[in-house]
């Protein structure tokens, strides 16, 4: 009987597991989810133009949301890394760090540390934009390729780009969701990727078997 796609052979070596799965799905919910609640919780703050360390700060009636979904974002990028088997080293110690690196925002508030909360920050983005590059294998699965790891990078780099090029203006706030969404995002993308490729690739095996 054919394995069904979402279940990936146990065994194979490029396939993450499901609790990989789960802390990829995490990163999202809690980031993009973490903001909008904070946001929710505090009339009148505009997100076009404000940034997502401000909801961390004293300037918002809660700022502990915030700060709790940054821990839990950098936490669930962590816990993805280690599930990210097949994926080169490298790519997996970079994600790590990215997540790393966003728990210390949460921890670094920009009211009280902003030097600390800055670098923080640039390492956050910087790791989080690299590491599909980072992760690419030419003799890999296709979500691993260059071809796609490498533009994967690329457009989370222009998104960073546009960032750093809007701040202190009006849609300072938007550009730092835009990239911070994306880059909460991409786990996922290349998890889920990964199950995908591999359940077809054991469903193809069995076929030879069968035969």
């Amino acid at each position: 009987m054919p394995r069904s796609p979402d279940r990936p052979r146990p065994d194979d070596p490029t396939a993450p597991p499901a609790w990989a799965t789960g802390s990829a799905v995490v990163a999202p919910v809690t980031m993009i989810g973490g903001w909008l609640l904070a946001e929710a919780l505090a009339p009148g703050f505009d997100p076009m133009r404000r940034t997502i360390s401000e909801l961390a700060t004293a300037d918002v009636p809660h700022p502990g949301v915030m700060t709790a979904a940054l821990l839990a974002t950098g936490a669930a990028h962590v816990v993805t890394a280690a599930g990210l088997r097949g994926v080169p080293r490298a790519g997996r110690l970079v994600l790590a760090l990215g997540g790393v690196a966003t728990a210390a925002v949460g921890l670094l508030p920009l009211d009280r540390v902003p030097g600390a909360h800055g670098v923080a920050a640039a390492v956050a983005f910087g790791a989080l934009a690299l590491w599909p590059a980072a992760s690419a294998r030419r003799s890999g699965p296709a979500p691993l390729r260059p071809a796609l790891a490498v533009p994967a990078s690329l457009v989370l780099l222009g998104l960073l780009a546009w960032f750093v090029a809007a701040a202190g203006g009006p849609v300072e706030g938007l550009a730092e969701r835009a990239v911070a969404g994306a880059e909460s995002l991409a786990p996922l993308a290349l998890v889920l990727a990964l199950r995908v490729v591999a359940a077809r690739s054991s469903e193809r095996a069995e076929v030879v078997t069968q035969e």
